[in-house]
């Protein structure tokens, strides 16, 4: 009889919507060489180490495809350890790091060997890298591709780092999708309109305002609607396999929908800012708030969750984008930094969230498959990712449900503890993340000391 490294015993196994075996079973995890190897009732094989997991969730690992943890070049914002580590104690085991906040962009084949080195040195997590797609590396994409990026990032707005120029001109966007398309890759873009942002923006300071309503009217979701169309129609055109990411408007997925039944390949991803939040917090919480696009209005917030219930959402992104508080402090809002905080507890919330919703056993498979399962088979990962299944990697999170508590910033391991669900009270507790079977969180009421090792990077 061959003998397991660790035994989960007694769990309620998460298995996500639309995949075999969907549902909430009650059984053991057998773990070896940082694989499943056996999901049952009592397992009988001998184990190294058990974990005793009755009354718990083992939910999938959550596989957050966009994030920005900014190494190298701009780690004082936020950093590969500390992101990490913050998206682990959210129930995170993997991400994918966005190409632009870093220094340098990752725009060919050095920048992304350069960020896969520290990413190595640094992560705890396992990881992938998107390369970008600006005008100025048309030319880079193929090394991208043979250097293992994931896919391609375009913004189709002004970025707000001048290293990293808008792909605005639709004739460039439609070079870089078809050259996507023949090296197999996804093209994953940031759906504003910039010439609308930009005149509403140039309006709205020309009448001399500044505050955050006027900075949310310069926004509106016409700007993410014509970009979101522009996109997909020449994603049809070119056969490019496109993923719009924070979509914030149910209008936006209505348009992807649309596309979807011409045929064209496009998958939407909201994040839980959208879900949670809504424009009447921004003025309350100020720039820890601010995103773009923005957060909208709440019908329609109460009708993103509507069609997500209904299909038209394939993925769920924390878009965790950091600065220093500096960035975030002034009288000017249309000045401050927009980026919102979320990888931590942006996925528990959503998650209790969730919960008050629906049943349990039709909201926790549903977003088993949002947070999870879903990215892993759009970014081809599903032989290894996405799910708690005999031969792929034991990649999970145990969750503690029906235990209210209040979320505090305090708590945050982010290299800035900024984030804008504090006082927010949440009925889901991550108490363990495993990623490959090793413990990367051991839950928020592990001694300072042993919390302390699971800080370090995982072994490469």
């Amino acid at each position: 009889m061959s003998r397991l490294d660790l035994v989960i015993r007694g769990a309620s196994v998460v298995q996500p919507e639309g995949y075999p075996g969907a549902g909430i079973e009650r059984c053991d995890l057998g773990i070896a060489e940082g694989r499943i190897v056996a999901l049952g009732p009592e397992l009988a094989e001998p184990a190294l180490e058990e974990l005793d997991a009755r009354g718990l969730l083992a939910f999938p690992g959550i596989l957050d495809a966009h994030v920005h943890f900014n190494q190298p070049g701009r780690t004082h914002w936020e950093g590969l350890a500390s992101g990490s580590a913050a998206l682990a104690a959210g129930g995170g085991t993997a991400f994918f790091d966005m190409p632009l906040n870093s220094l340098p962009p990752v725009l060919d084949r050095a920048g992304l060997a350069l960020k896969r080195a520290q990413a190595r040195r640094f992560s705890r997590l396992d990881f992938a890298l998107w390369g970008g797609l600006t005008p100025l590396n048309l030319d880079t994409l193929g090394e991208l591709a043979e250097a293992g990026a994931i896919g391609f990032k375009a913004f189709l707005c002004a970025s707000g780092v001048d290293e990293f120029p808008a792909t605005s001109d639709p004739a460039i966007l439609r070079r870089g999708m078809k050259r996507a398309a023949e090296l197999g890759l996804p093209v994953a873009v940031h759906a504003e309109d910039d010439a609308l942002a930009g005149r509403l923006l140039a309006e709205a300071r020309a009448r001399g305002e500044e505050d955050a309503a006027s900075w949310l009217a310069t926004r509106p979701v016409e700007v993410e609607l014509l970009a979101i169309e522009r996109a997909c129609e020449l994603a049809g055109e070119t056969g490019c396999r496109l993923h719009v990411v924070h979509v914030s408007s149910p209008e936006g997925l209505a348009a992807i929908a649309l596309a979807r039944k011409r045929g064209v390949d496009v998958s939407a991803e909201t994040c839980p800012h959208y879900l949670l939040l809504g424009a009447e917090d921004v003025p309350r919480l100020g720039a820890i708030a601010k995103c773009a696009p923005p957060l909208r209005d709440e019908a329609r917030r109460q009708e993103l969750w509507r069609r997500l219930e209904a299909g038209e959402v394939d993925t769920l992104g924390s878009d965790h984008s950091p600065s220093p508080p500096g960035l975030k402090r002034g009288g000017d809002f249309f000045r401050l930094w927009g980026g919102i905080s979320g990888c931590q507890h942006g996925f528990p919330l959503l998650l209790s969230a969730a919960l008050e919703r629906a049943p349990a056993a039709q909201a926790l498979p549903r977003m088993a498959a949002l947070l999870a399962a879903n990215a892993a088979r759009r970014f081809r990962l599903d032989h290894r990712k996405g799910r708690l299944a005999p031969g792929l990697d034991a990649d999970l999170c145990l969750l503690e449900i029906g235990s209210e508590h209040v979320l505090d910033n305090t708590d945050l391991l982010y290299r800035h503890r900024q984030g804008p669900y504090h006082g927010r009270p949440c009925r889901v507790r991550v108490v363990r993340t495993l990623s490959r079977g090793r413990t990367v969180y051991p839950g928020p009421d592990s001694a300072p000391d042993r919390q302390a090792q699971y800080l370090s990077p995982r072994p490469q």
